[in-house]
């Protein structure tokens, strides 16, 4: 599998002209070495990649280096002690680099000046070429072993959901319910989770990344949640509203009107169209529905080694979908002063059209969610 990842990058790095490539972004280098070292800070680093048509080498510190050399095997491993940019450039001169591309969404501007500053200190001359997304393009079709970690980090979600909404009461605070949720994932094997648990009831369900607060949750009014597990370093990300006791008509109302909307959309994803118009199925119909405005954020976007990686399923930028993509469908209506309503699945652009891997039931009932 790295193999065939480095030949594919090899081929864009052809392709851009580029030598030599620096990957510094945490789930590239997991992507195109199998090295899981974390990074901590957008200020430090597990390590870099250091890319060219013959070699590959994983520069990182001491604290990794038992853990790289044994899940990087293809890679040469080099420890640096005296700082990564200083040791790179050392790197960038053996290895005859001229060109050297970097992942410009990772690396700060002090960063650079301090691998441009180690660069002028070697005697060839080295042009330092920004990339953007080249490696994430990369990502963006899933492989089959890809699509079942998902599915295996889907389930364990889905599970400690259904633990924790069968024990909910009305009474009971978004953080209590959301902390619930965080030891139900942790306790069923997650190795993390993707973001942090959103629980928001009432007014607040609004809000579509609300913080869970101390507020206690009622009955009759929506509760959103959004979660996520991430299990062998793929993420789940899933989000359901539900209500304790009856559902007055507005909420049956703005329930069945987005997941409408989210059904219409699943059913247009295919190979072929763009992201742009699947994401128009359903805006148009929550506008068509007298919801106008009333949805204001995309409709997904990809999952992987990240929560949030392309493509994007937004009216800002249009990507042809390829089968093998995997995509979250998430619809929502906010009305101020009242709440919020959002579904969300995942769903895999398939041969034959989409495939949901949730099992989980859309029903706002707790009952019919949880069996």
């Amino acid at each position: 599998m790295i193999a065939s990842r480095l030949s594919n990058v090899r081929a864009e790095m052809a392709r851009k002209q580029i030598e030599g490539l620096l990957v510094l972004v945490e789930e590239n280098r997991r992507y195109l070495s199998g090295f899981t070292g974390e990074d901590h800070g957008f200020d430090e680093s597990a390590g870099a990649l250091l890319i060219t048509a013959a070699a590959q080498v994983l520069a990182t510190d001491s604290r990794f280096e038992l853990q790289a050399r044994n899940e990087a095997p293809s890679y040469e491993v080099m420890i640096y002690r005296n700082g990564i940019a200083q040791e790179l450039a050392e790197w960038v001169q053996r290895l005859g680099i001229r060109q050297l591309g970097f992942e410009s969404a990772r690396v700060s501007v002090q960063q650079h000046d301090m691998l441009k500053q180690a660069l002028a200190g070697i005697p060839e001359s080295v042009t330092l070429i920004p990339v953007d997304d080249l490696v994430e393009q990369l990502r963006q079709v899933k492989s089959a072993a890809e699509i079942a970690l998902t599915r295996q980090a889907l389930a364990l979600a889905e599970k400690a959901f259904c633990q924790v909404v069968k024990t909910m009461r009305a009474g009971m605070t978004e953080k209590q319910v959301a902390w619930a949720m965080e030891r139900a994932m942790r306790e069923a094997g997650a190795d993390a989770l993707c973001f942090p648990v959103i629980v928001a009831a009432g007014p607040n369900s609004a809000l579509p990344h609300a913080i869970p607060s101390d507020r206690p949750i009622r009955e009759g009014e929506p509760i959103l949640f959004d979660w996520g597990a991430k299990l062998n370093g793929y993420c789940s990300d899933t989000s359901r509203t539900v209500v304790l006791g009856p559902a007055d008509d507005t909420f049956r109302k703005v329930h069945a009107t987005v997941l409408e909307a989210q059904q219409k959309a699943i059913s247009a994803i295919k190979a072929g169209i763009g992201t742009k118009a699947v994401d128009a199925v359903a805006r148009d119909f929550i506008h068509q529905s007298g919801f106008e405005g009333k949805f204001g954020h995309g409709l997904g976007h990809g999952t992987g080694l990240a929560v949030h990686e392309a493509p994007r399923l937004s009216p800002l930028r249009d990507t042809e979908l390829a089968t093998g993509m995997l995509v979250t469908v998430e619809p929502g209506i906010y009305l101020p002063d009242w709440g919020g309503v959002r579904i969300e699945n995942q769903v895999v652009v398939g041969d034959d059209g989409p495939i949901v891997l949730n099992t989980l039931s859309t029903s706002y009932e707790v009952s019919q969610l949880i069996g």
